[in-house]
């Protein structure tokens, strides 16, 4: 079993408004991560992200492409201990950075 990890990922791009979101909370659920996913007013997503690393691992690559629509410029990944915040993941309200 991997070891748990916690993942915090800024993703910049035309990622807004192309079901980003939505398709990032059903591959996290699909690899049984919790955390969130939300807007930012920068135009840019953010995602937090918990759970065994290899499947944070496949979630930040998965990020690296997005969803159909989407395209993806660049991904900030920063690698942070697990903390064992979340029950499930969910897509949260606008934010700021």
């Amino acid at each position: 079993m991997s070891e748990k990890a916690r993942i915090s990922m800024i993703i910049s791009g035309r990622v807004q408004g192309v079901f980003f979101r939505y398709k990032t909370q059903q591959e996290a659920q699909k690899l049984g991560l919790t955390g969130w996913v939300r807007n930012l007013d920068g135009g840019q997503v953010e995602v937090l992200a918990e759970g065994a690393k290899d499947k944070l691992e496949e979630l930040a690559e998965w990020t690296k492409r997005g969803s159909r629509q989407a395209q993806v410029e660049k991904v900030e990944i920063k690698w942070l201990a697990y903390e064992g915040e979340f029950k499930e993941f969910i897509i949260k309200e606008k934010g700021k950075r």
